[in-house]
């Protein structure tokens, strides 16, 4: 059983950052896919950023300049850098990986961008 945990969520000011960590229980390696989703309140789940499995990092667009995708294969762990946050990026985060039979999900974190 593959366990994604997510992790760095919290309260932030407005124009902040955060960073988000999404921890693997086996080798990034072998996933073919690695994504970061959020959901917020009364709205679908949607894409923030991905690592496919062909070609290269794709932003959704109210992100693109702001965040920034990275892993740490040594570590199994995919960031999520997130910079001049604002509060229409309140929701909770979730890391998804697929290995080309399953998809995981982690359980989410809360981001919260409020005065």
């Amino acid at each position: 059983q593959v366990q994604l945990v997510e992790s760095g969520g919290g309260l932030v000011q407005p124009g902040g950052s955060l960073r988000l960590s999404c921890s693997a229980s086996k080798s990034i390696f072998s996933f073919k896919s690695m994504a970061w989703f959020r959901q917020a309140p009364g709205k679908q789940r949607e894409l923030v950023a991905i690592f496919p499995q062909v070609g290269d990092t794709n932003y959704a667009d109210f992100v693109k300049g702001r965040f920034t995708l990275s892993r740490d294969n040594a570590k199994n762990t995919m960031n999520l850098q997130m910079s001049v946050l604002k509060p229409e990026d309140t929701a909770v985060y979730f890391c998804r990986a697929s290995d080309g039979l399953f998809t995981y999900w982690g359980q989410g974190t809360q981001v919260t961008v409020s005065s």
